[in-house]
């Protein structure tokens, strides 16, 4: 079977490296920290990210980032957003030419203002896909069915790695349109801290469904003006992603989202947190998107305010329902 190399062991990463190894592929794991890669080679188990499962005796766990890269077929990258380019940028020379790299993170990198894949795409000649939808790891490495969306350029590609990851309960969806896919992915996360400091506040069901759908229109402005395609915010990795983190405590940013709306500083939250919260930085990220493409995106501009002003969430609240009326859909 193909060599599949993981670049990547939190929660998501290590889940997609234990169910491809008993799909039976021949897996890789590399985790950055040198201390927890020992611990999980030695003991199998990922005590930091992932303490309830064992890990297959037949994954091999490496810190060395080109012993992981340079067999791989397929190379799976699960590394936070902001990290993306500093792990990838002197690995080029380490892949074969034929290996495919399937980005499974959420983000978009500060600065640059690009998604995971195209800052791929700039460190990298290689076929790019992405892998997103509603998909707790919690819940997946269970075999709780769960549904996802693989956005590739090439059909044929696309075909290929729908297979791949197409395991036990995971069902996958063929998509061509990855920058929709990487900007629902990533917007999800800032909605969801707004859902959290909303649903903190005690504001209600009615108030969570209000910024799920107008988070979902805002999503959609941005990404059909960076090139993608309206429809997809309306499938999995677009409306079906945004609803499972804007409603359950599973989620990391949802959870930033409370514990901002109950009046705990940014800080003191972030270092309660081991896994990354991708939403914290996506909010500054889409902000500047929302001004260089000069669109209406108060939800995400009071998420902005509330983590990188500290603004109060009350006042950002009453701030979003004061704003002028207008009509629900026009140009």
């Amino acid at each position: 079977m193909s060599y599949v190399s993981v670049i990547g062991a939190g929660s998501w990463g290590t889940t997609l490296a234990c169910l491809l190894s008993e799909k039976g592929y021949d897996v890789t794991l590399w985790v950055h920290e040198k201390e927890l890669a020992e611990e999980i080679d030695k003991k199998r188990v990922n005590s930091t990210y992932l303490p309830e499962i064992t890990i297959p005796d037949d994954i091999k766990v490496l810190h060395n980032i080109e012993d992981a890269l340079k067999k791989a077929r397929y190379v799976v990258n699960a590394v936070p957003a902001q990290y993306v380019r500093n792990v990838f940028k002197d690995t080029a020379h380490y892949l074969l030419d034929e290996a495919t790299i399937i980005s499974v993170s959420k983000g978009i990198e500060r600065g640059t203002l690009l998604t995971v894949s195209y800052v791929l795409k700039e460190l990298l000649s290689h076929n790019i896909a992405a892998l997103s939808g509603p998909s707790f790891a919690k819940e997946v490495i269970k075999k709780l069915p769960t549904a996802v969306t693989l956005a590739a350029e090439d059909k044929n590609t696309g075909y290929i790695l729908q297979e791949l990851f197409n395991i036990n309960n995971l069902r996958v969806y063929t998509h061509d349109d990855i920058i929709g896919l990487e900007i629902g992915g990533a917007l999800k996360n800032v909605m969801a801290i707004a859902a959290g400091i909303s649903d903190s506040l005690g504001l209600g069901n009615n108030a969570r469904a209000s910024l799920i759908t107008r988070g979902l229109v805002e999503m959609t402005r941005l990404g059909v003006a960076m090139g993608a395609k309206g429809k997809t915010f309306s499938g999995l990795s677009g409306i079906g992603d945004l609803v499972l983190t804007c409603t359950s405590d599973l989620s990391r940013n949802y959870m930033v989202g409370m514990k901002l709306g109950q009046g705990m500083s940014l800080r003191d939250i972030l270092d309660q947190t081991k896994s990354v919260a991708e939403g914290v930085s996506t909010a500054e990220s889409a902000y500047e998107l929302s001004k260089k493409f000069n669109i209406e995106m108060p939800i995400v501009e009071q998420v902005y305010k509330v983590i990188y002003e500290e603004k109060e969430p009350v006042q950002a609240v009453k701030e979003l329902l004061e704003r002028s009326l207008k009509a629900e859909f026009y140009e």
